[in-house]
């Protein structure tokens, strides 16, 4: 794996972790909310900062599926942070549906040729 792939999924981690931001800013008040908002804004920032570096040298990923990839492991992510954070349901369909995703992120990474 090059530092590109390394890279994008440390941009999709904090993806997650700017959307869990959001719902535990909907949890709280005050304070807490605050602290929440400035997590959310240092988590967008630095994904977007790990998606933009991922897309360049030394073995750009196209954008297309940089997007497609951070996007689909932030929303893997992010389904994992509600099960153990938020305590949503763990349902067969939802964990089928996270599983066909998560095997179209590995089919794009190892389908994806460099220009």
């Amino acid at each position: 794996m090059n530092i590109n792939w390394l890279l994008l999924i440390v941009g999709g981690v904090f993806e997650s972790l700017f959307a869990m931001s959001l719902g535990k800013m909907q949890q709280t008040s005050g304070k807490e909310m605050w602290q929440w908002f400035i997590t959310f804004i240092v988590c967008v920032g630095l994904s977007m900062f790990f998606l933009y570096k991922s897309m360049g040298d030394p073995h750009p990923i196209p954008t297309g599926t940089a997007y497609a990839v951070w996007a689909g492991i932030g929303a893997v992510g992010t389904v994992l942070l509600g099960i153990i954070v938020f305590h949503e349901p763990i349902t067969f369909w939802r964990m089928f549906f996270l599983s066909l995703l998560i095997l179209s992120i590995v089919g794009l990474q190892v389908t994806t040729t460099h220009a």
